[in-house]
C-alpha cells in the first residue's frame, strides 16, 4: 500500500491516485484542499475535486486557504516566493511535514511505500527511510542543475525577461532540498525523455528511473469548433505562463520576422510581469486571459497552430491539449514532447533559442494552409494514443515491479 501526497493536485497527480486506488494500492492521498464530487463546493472549486473515497484522503488546508485569499485580495508579502508564510513553497513544505508526522503516527502494517513530488518530499522521505519504506519520487520538470544552467543562460540572452524566469530566484536551501530528495528516493518517475536525460548519470545508474508520458484530454468530450476560412490570417497560439522559461521572448522575436498581415499571434496565459512589459516587447498580439479548462480548449480550436519553444519543462500538457484540439505543434525537445512530433505530420521540432527557426516554420504553415486539415487529423490521432489511464497504469507497474 502507498501513501501519496501533493499540495494541489493536477491531471497527472489524479491519474496516479486513481490508478493506485483501482489496483487496491492506495492507503491514503494527502493534499491541502480535497473536495468530493458531491460537495456543494465542487462547482466552485472543480480543480480540487478528487474521485476518491473520503476515508482515503487526508487534508491539511490552512496555509493553502490563506494563499488563495492573499492572491485574491492582492496581499503580496505573505505569498512572496519561498519566504512568504503562505507561499507555494511554504504551503508544500507544511504539507510535507504534516504527512511525515502522520507517517510516524500510523501503524498500518500494509504500508510499503510513499509517493511524493519534487519540492514537497524531504520530510516524508526521511520519515519513510526510518521505517524502511520504499520512496517513489515524481520529478515533473527537468532536474534542478540543468534547469538552473538553462535559465541563467536565458537571463543573459534576454536580460529584460529575467524577472519572468522564476527559477533563477530559487535559494541555495531550496536547491539543496531537491538534491536531498533525489538522493533519498528509490524510484524516480519522469514524464519525458528530456527530463530523464537531465538526471545525473550516476542517478540513472543507481536508481530505477521510469519515463511515463502524460495522457491527453478525451477528444470525444470536446465541442467541435469550425475554424474560420483560410482567407484570414494564420492563428498561432502560445498558451502558458508568460515567461521566457516557455520561450515567449523567442516567439515575440519570431513574430517580427514573419509577414505580420499573414499571421495573428494569440497569447493565453498568466502575465508574470505587467502586461505593459509584453506590449513593449511586441505591440501587436491578441491577449486572452486564463479561463476554465473547457473554455480554453474551445479557444484552442479556433486557432491553427500551437507554438511552444520552451527552454525548461517536464512535459508541457498544453501540447497534448492542442493536439487533441487538432492543432499541429511547433515545439522544442525541451518542452518534453518530442515523441508527439511526426515531422510534417503532427508538427515540427525546432531548436531552443532560435527565433529564426520558429519564424521559418510559421512561414511554412502560411504557405501550406492546404495541409492543415490533414495535419489536424494527424494531431488528433496522435493525442488519442496517450491516455491518462495508460499513464497511471505505467506508473503503478513501475511502483509494483
Amino acid at each position: 500500500m502507498i501513501l501519496m501526497s501533493h499540495p494541489t493536485g493536477n491531471a497527472n497527480v489524479r491519474a496516479v491516485a486513481d490508478a493506485l486506488l483501482r489496483h487496491g494500492m492506495l492507503l491514503r492521498f494527502a493534499t491541502c484542499i480535497g473536495i468530493s464530487p458531491q460537495s456543494p463546493l465542487a462547482q466552485r472549486f472543480p480543480q480540487r475535486i478528487f474521485n476518491l473515497p473520503p476515508d482515503k484522503m487526508w487534508t491539511h488546508p490552512q496555509r493553502e486557504i490563506v494563499r488563495h485569499l492573499a492572491s485574491r485580495f492582492g496581499v503580496r508579502g505573505i505569498i512572496e516566493h519561498e519566504r512568504g508564510w503562505a507561499s507555494m513553497d511554504q504551503v508544500g513544505r507544511d504539507l510535507d511535514r504534516y504527512v511525515a508526522k502522520k507517517l510516524e503516527q500510523t501503524d498500518e502494517s500494509s504500508l510499503t511505500g510513499v509517493y511524493c513530488y519534487e519540492d514537497f518530499a524531504l520530510a516524508t522521505f526521511e520519515a519513510a527511510k526510518r521505517r524502511q519504506l520504499r520512496r517513489v519520487y515524481d520529478l515533473p520538470i527537468a532536474y534542478w542543475e540543468v534547469s538552473q544552467r538553462l535559465l541563467r543562460e536565458q537571463a543573459e540572452r534576454w536580460p529584460a525577461w529575467e524577472p519572468t524566469l522564476g527559477g533563477t530566484r530559487d535559494s541555495a536551501e531550496k536547491l539543496e532540498r531537491k538534491r536531498q530528495e533525489l538522493e533519498l528516493s528509490d524510484v524516480v518517475i519522469t514524464p519525458s525523455k528530456f527530463v530523464f536525460d537531465t538526471l545525473p548519470a550516476a542517478v540513472r545508474e543507481r536508481k530505477k528511473v521510469v519515463v511515463a508520458e502524460f495522457g491527453s484530454p478525451e477528444v470525444s468530450s470536446l465541442t467541435s469548433v469550425t475554424r474560420a476560412p483560410s482567407s484570414r490570417p494564420l492563428r498561432v497560439l502560445f498558451a502558458g505562463a508568460m515567461t521566457q522559461r516557455k520561450g515567449l521572448a523567442d516567439v515575440f522575436a519570431a513574430m517580427k520576422l514573419v509577414d505580420s498581415k499573414a499571421v495573428e499571434l494569440v497569447v493565453i496565459g498568466s502575465p508574470v510581469s505587467p502586461i505593459s512589459f509584453y506590449r513593449g516587447e511586441l505591440a501587436d498580439f491578441r491577449y486572452e486571459a486564463p479561463r476554465e479548462h473547457r473554455a480554453m480548449l474551445e479557444l484552442m480550436q479556433s486557432c491553427d497552430v500551437l507554438v511552444l519553444p520552451s527552454i525548461v519543462e517536464g512535459r508541457a500538457l498544453v501540447q497534448q491539449e492542442a493536439l487533441a484540439c487538432g492543432l499541429p505543434l511547433i515545439v522544442t525537445r525541451n518542452a518534453g514532447g518530442e515523441d508527439l512530433i511526426d515531422e510534417g505530420e503532427t508538427g515540427f521540432l525546432v531548436p531552443p533559442n532560435s527565433p529564426e527557426s520558429i519564424a521559418q516554420k510559421i512561414t511554412w504553415f502560411v504557405a501550406h494552409r492546404g495541409e492543415l486539415p490533414r495535419m489536424s487529423a494527424a494531431a488528433r490521432a496522435k493525442a488519442a494514443e496517450r491516455t491518462w489511464r495508460d499513464y497511471g497504469e505505467k506508473v503503478v507497474h513501475a511502483i509494483a515491479a
